[in-house]
């Protein structure tokens, strides 16, 4: 990892040691009751979002409670800018957010299929690139282990949406699609294309806490 990098990741670190401290405790009974939104996309298996490519939306059951209302908080602020993530984030309160983020935490633990993730280790040209990109410096030896709450598994995500996503960093000008985040900014942007879609179909290839967990919005209405 350069020294840039080092420095905006203890910087990073620092900041969210400090910024949890103030935020909302997460209801994970109280987030189901929040979910209508979600379940559109992100409760059905394989449903692809059309903009600005077509590709699969991410896997959020299992992943970290932090990470998701980080996320959320980033398109809220427009630091991410997908329209429709936008708009609905736009919507919630810093109480929904946590209660949401605790929610598919805890969907993902109480999966049956979820299976703890193992270290596999890249072969060929991504044994350089995940290197190079010091992807395990934050997200952990087997990129489902990062090393702080804000920081996200990714491991076993869709390779079609982690392509999009470190492409949207790369891009992180683009006033419609783009993220702003140094860090990620820093690593996407010393790859070509070419390579961002193999480190995507490596992490893709972790095993994964990460899942899908369909949900009927039918159902859910009737239940609520």
């Amino acid at each position: 990892m350069t020294k840039l990098l080092s420095l905006l990741l203890i910087s990073a670190l620092t900041f969210a040691s400090f910024a949890r401290a103030d935020e909302p405790k997460g209801d994970a009974l109280a987030g189901s009751k929040k979910i209508a939104m979600c379940i559109g996309c992100h409760g059905i298996s394989g449903y692809q979002a059309s903009f600005p490519v077509v590709y699969k939306v991410p896997k959020i059951a299992g992943q970290t409670a932090s990470y998701i209302t980080t996320a959320l908080n980033e398109y809220k602020k427009g630091e991410r800018r997908h329209p429709s993530m936008r708009a609905i984030s736009k919507s919630l309160s810093d109480q929904d957010m946590a209660d949401i983020s605790a929610y598919y935490q805890e969907l993902g633990r109480s999966e049956a299929a979820a299976m703890p993730a193992k270290a596999t280790e890249p072969e060929g040209e991504a044994v350089a690139l995940v290197q190079k990109g010091a992807c395990t410096s934050c997200h952990g030896a087997n990129l489902s282990m990062p090393i702080g709450p804000n920081y996200p598994k990714i491991a076993g995500q869709y390779a079609d949406y982690v392509l999009v996503a470190l492409r949207s960093y790369k891009a992180d000008s683009q006033s419609v699609w783009g993220r702003n985040n140094a860090i990620m900014a820093g690593v996407a942007k010393q790859f070509s294309t070419d390579e961002l879609a193999v480190l995507a179909k490596y992490v893709a290839a972790q095993q994964s806490e990460l899942q899908t967990v369909p949900q009927n919005k039918f159902k859910f209405w009737a239940a609520n």
